[in-house]
């Protein structure tokens, strides 16, 4: 199904589905910066309301300014491929690799100084997966030393920056259709002093006819987006695909990638989804980033904080989750998806759905904040049981040995994993009208005690049956019910008193 038809189509489907939730936010960005190019936006937040509320038919730009440039949207023109840079082109043959290189997830570090077999691969690829799949990388792209030789276009050619979103966390509002989603998300346009909608310039492909595309002979430059036409479609890679027919059918077999264009730092205006929060080491406010040791639904409290307090956060000025706050008594959801690499090599993406009610922010912060609160002190006392169980279970362990022998019985990672489920059944709760103080607290709480006894009941299985096995076990036990008993433990986790 291509673009336009996703467009036409809008009120029938209920969400994009993609191979990866990196996969499906690029390509709402990309249809977003459609709908921006065809000046079909609201100006002001009265006028999103109006459009939300009202469901605002998205056709009229799928009926004109797209169809009237069908060149401009062929994938495979010799002049300006979608989305790509032609100039590759002298290159390809003698350098091109296969087309795994293209996915994020299946590239790994893109140094050239690698032997990258599995990228030599010649299994062609379709090119609406490609084309996707371009899309994620325009958007996530991760940063290290490309595939391509200086000696092509320039020597910056070679060094590949990080895409627009790979460094933080974005947050989409979705609604029961595409449309309702691309609603939401689209932030009003500025007028221009004659009082057009300051839309920007739609970006099709390097070689496009617009003026003042970087070249990699300099040093690096970078520019400020004109408009959310030029954002959402920015071209943060230098691409170019290879058709081949295969049974008669085109494929892509053959890809070449390197650096692209590169943005200054963005002001707030096209930060409207960021969740904002401040560094631990300069104090710098910047976007909250994903984490490989922490789970995205772990930082749901901070996006609930955006939400209650996006009207007195002056640093952003008036942003998606003001917008939101005028919705009384219709529910969203925010989806938030992250990137998360090790250097250049991509580990897994990130994502988690929280439910949002405007008008019950303070409520739905309450609850993720509490919740939170619960499960970190849980995860804490299971370090010390596991200290306790340690120290009982080796008695003169060796120093090089401690950090081992504590994992053998910290159960941490059980009980996050286990915890998910939870925290998400509570906040769907609490999103429902339910006061998180009269009863979802509280049995949230009860759940992670259970879970928390549990979980370090597994890991203390694995003792021998001896008189120091049971000393270790016991000492364990005991440790976690004194946390659970103590001053400092929340309310809703706390152990009730014995009979």
């Amino acid at each position: 199904m291509g673009l336009v038809d996703l467009l036409r189509g809008a009120e029938s489907f209920a969400a994009l589905v993609g191979s990866t939730p990196g996969e499906e936010v690029a390509v709402l960005e990309y249809l977003m910066a459609i709908l921006y190019a065809a000046g079909h936006a609201p100006v002001d937040a009265d006028e999103w309301q109006y459009w939300v509320e009202t469901r605002q038919p998205l056709r009229p730009a799928a009926t004109g300014w797209p169809s009237s440039l069908d060149d401009h949207w062929d994938l495979f023109h010799p002049e300006r491929p979608l989305g790509q840079n032609v100039l590759l082109a002298p290159f390809m043959a003698e350098h091109g690799v296969g087309s795994a290189q293209l996915v994020i997830e299946r590239a790994g570090s893109y140094n050239q100084f690698f032997d990258k077999v599995h990228l030599h691969s010649p299994e062609p690829m379709p090119p609406d997966v490609a084309f996707r799949a371009m899309l994620t990388q325009h958007a996530y792209g991760l940063g290290g030393r490309a595939m391509a030789k200086s000696d092509w276009l320039g020597p910056q050619l070679t060094y590949q920056a990080v895409g627009r979103l790979g460094t933080r966390i974005r947050v989409v509002a979705t609604g029961p259709t595409l449309g309702d989603t691309l609603r939401l998300n689209l932030a009003p346009c500025e007028r221009t002093p004659t009082g057009e909608k300051r839309t920007g310039t739609f970006n099709y492909s390097w070689t496009d006819g617009r003026a003042g595309r970087r070249t990699f002979r300099a040093r690096k430059v970078s520019r400020q987006p004109d408009g959310p036409a030029d954002l959402h479609s920015f071209l943060g890679r230098s691409i170019l695909l290879r058709p081949v027919l295969v049974d008669g059918r085109v494929m892509v077999d053959r890809v070449l990638q390197a650096a692209g264009e590169l943005l200054d730092p963005l002001p707030p205006m096209y930060l409207q989804d960021a969740v904002l929060e401040k560094t631990r080491k300069d104090g710098k406010v910047l976007p909250l980033r994903p984490s490989e040791d922490r789970a995205l639904w772990r930082e749901s409290h901070a996006v609930y904080a955006a939400a209650a307090t996006a009207s007195q956060d002056l640093t952003k000025g008036a942003d998606l989750y003001d917008r939101l706050a005028r919705l009384r008594d219709r529910r969203v959801d925010l989806v938030a998806v992250g990137l998360i690499s090790r250097q250049a090599t991509a580990t897994a993406w990130a994502s988690g759905t929280y439910p949002y009610v405007p008008g019950e922010e303070d409520k739905l912060k309450e609850a993720a904040d509490e919740g939170l609160a619960i499960c970190e002190y849980a995860a804490k006392s299971l370090y010390t049981a596991a200290v306790a169980a340690r120290d009982a279970a080796y008695p003169n362990p060796k120093p090089a040995d401690k950090a081992k022998q504590l994992k053998r019985f910290h159960a941490e990672p059980e009980l996050w994993a286990g915890a998910a489920d939870h925290f998400f059944a509570l906040m769907s709760e609490v999103s429902c009208g339910n006061n998180p103080g009269e009863g979802p607290l509280e049995a949230f709480g009860t759940e992670i005690r259970n879970l928390t006894k549990t979980v370090l009941h597994d890991r203390l299985r694995s003792l021998p049956p001896d008189g120091r096995g049971m000393n270790a076990r016991a000492q364990a036990e005991q440790r976690l019910r004194k946390r659970l008993t103590g001053p400092t433990c929340p309310a809703y986790l706390k152990e009730p008193p014995r009979a």
